[in-house]
């Protein structure tokens, strides 16, 4: 039996909206069940003797292998459209299991978290419920079960908000970064150009990185240096 009721709370559940960056884009993971084309951000439940961050955390780790995320609880979700029991019922029967009643048909309210991870290292796993679990750009998700795309949006808007300090605890980057790579992540998260000038006069003016030596990579551009996030 998937999921035995008495090892966890009912009718209360995570979901996790994973940001990653590939350099480029910002992009989430997502994941789809059995045979059915159904999207849906990773999430879980939490057990009867498990503190709500650290069912999160595990189901992270679950997830992508990772023990140290930035995490962050943004919004609790608790719509009569959270209630879909017969999308539950064919995931489970898709597995080849068949109940009139489950645990898992009921109505649930979720906490969403976001997390921050560096895409490079992360291997997707899917969880028992589902069959694969990808990365998908951000501007090009696929259409995501009940209310898992405005959970998304909460999610980047969360995100969005004091960015600049946000990036203190960020697993996007390498340890040392060039400013273009840094602002790469803050034009994929903010969805708009920066001016090159105007972005590296605003992040040295926050005090918060520290500058090392240059990137030399031969030819002859000019070589950047290389920054850090003081600690």
């Amino acid at each position: 039996m998937p999921l035995p009721q008495a090892e966890y709370l009912p009718n209360i559940s995570y979901d996790s909206v994973i940001f990653g960056f590939s350099g480029e884009k910002l992009k989430i993971l997502v994941l789809e069940y059995y045979n059915m084309k159904t999207y849906a951000l990773p999430g879980g439940f939490v057990k009867v003797n498990e503190p709500l961050d650290d069912a999160v955390k595990r189901g992270l780790s679950e997830r992508t292998g990772l023990d140290e995320i930035y995490l962050e609880q943004f919004h609790t979700f608790g719509s009569m459209d959270r209630f879909s029991p017969a999308v539950m019922r064919k995931m489970l029967a898709e597995q080849g299991h068949i109940y009139e009643d489950h645990w898992l048909f009921g109505r649930f309210i979720t906490v969403a978290y976001y997390a921050l991870i560096n895409y490079e290292n992360v291997v997707p796993k899917p969880d028992e419920l589902s069959d694969s679990i990808e990365w998908y750009d951000f501007d090009q998700l696929p259409k995501l079960m009940m209310d898992h795309a405005e959970i998304v949006e909460k999610a980047l808007e969360h995100l969005r908000s004091n960015l600049d300090q946000k990036l203190l605890s960020f697993n996007l980057l390498p340890e040392r970064f060039t400013m273009k790579e840094l602002q790469q992540v803050y034009e994929g998260i903010l969805g708009e150009t920066q001016n090159r000038a105007n972005f590296q006069r605003k992040m040295l003016s926050l005090n918060i990185l520290e500058r090392h030596e240059k990137l030399f990579l031969g030819g002859s551009h000019k070589a950047p240096f290389l920054y850090s996030f003081k600690k």
